[in-house]
């Protein structure tokens, strides 16, 4: 087996599984509650595409942009885990605040298939983590363009898997019925506030641990007061 299958392989069920297609159903269902086939479709292709589009913009320039703007991977995942644990709650709610949200957020379906859908629930923070993770292999690897394409060609694989499930996510919701839908997205609300409590806790030790290494090393750098002769 080649390094760059053996990335592509690496990258495309690490992103499956952090992506986890099956916890964005009952989000999108949420959202999408009362639409037709055609509606479900296209927030559907909407969303992969939004993830994808971002997917490569973190590929290629996110560790420039963390970098040139000053802002380290633990704010990433802080703000993510916020706009997680929002979710969560709306998610968890009663149906009335829930139906509030729905309704509001029905009249502009691209900014559903892009907030939440796109981001934070596809590409969040554990994707751009494990993307911008991924760029630090590829320039490790002695043929670098290939292992480009590796990654690229497992998050096209990712989404197009992504996609597949939204757009049979009816079928599913059928077969679950109303009663299954709402406890299958109250219970993905719960976990998703506790993913994103977990996100802003990992994200706050991280900065906590980068000024503590900063102000160790800025101690070390200090030069010396000279020595006055008594």
């Amino acid at each position: 087996m080649s390094r760059e299958l053996t990335l592509f392989i690496g990258t495309f069920t690490t992103l499956l599984a952090i992506i986890n297609p099956f916890e964005v159903l009952p989000v999108y269902l949420k959202f999408l509650q009362g639409k037709d086939v055609a509606a479900h479709r296209q927030v559907a292709w909407k969303a992969c595409t939004y993830a994808l589009f971002l997917s490569l913009f973190f590929l290629i320039f996110g560790t420039l942009m963390l970098r040139l703007f000053g802002v380290p991977l633990a704010m990433v995942r802080i703000v993510g885990g916020i706009i997680l644990v929002k979710i969560g709650f709306e998610l968890f709610s009663p149906s009335s605040s829930g139906g509030i949200v729905t309704a509001a957020a029905a009249k502009r379906n691209a900014n559903i298939a892009f907030v939440p859908l796109a981001m934070p629930l596809m590409c969040g923070p554990g994707a751009i983590a494990t993307i911008l993770g991924m760029t630090s292999t590829i320039k490790q690897s002695p043929t670098e363009l290939a292992s480009f394409v590796a990654v690229v060609a497992a998050i096209l694989a990712t989404m197009s898997v992504t996609y597949l499930c939204l757009i049979y996510a009816s079928k599913l919701s059928n077969k679950l019925g109303a009663m299954g839908i709402d406890a299958i997205t109250r219970i993905v609300g719960f976990f998703f506030s506790a993913i994103g409590v977990g996100l802003i806790f990992g994200g706050v030790i991280g900065l906590i641990l980068v000024w503590v290494w900063s102000a160790v090393q800025g101690k070390k750098r200090l030069p010396r007061e000279p020595v006055v002769p008594t």
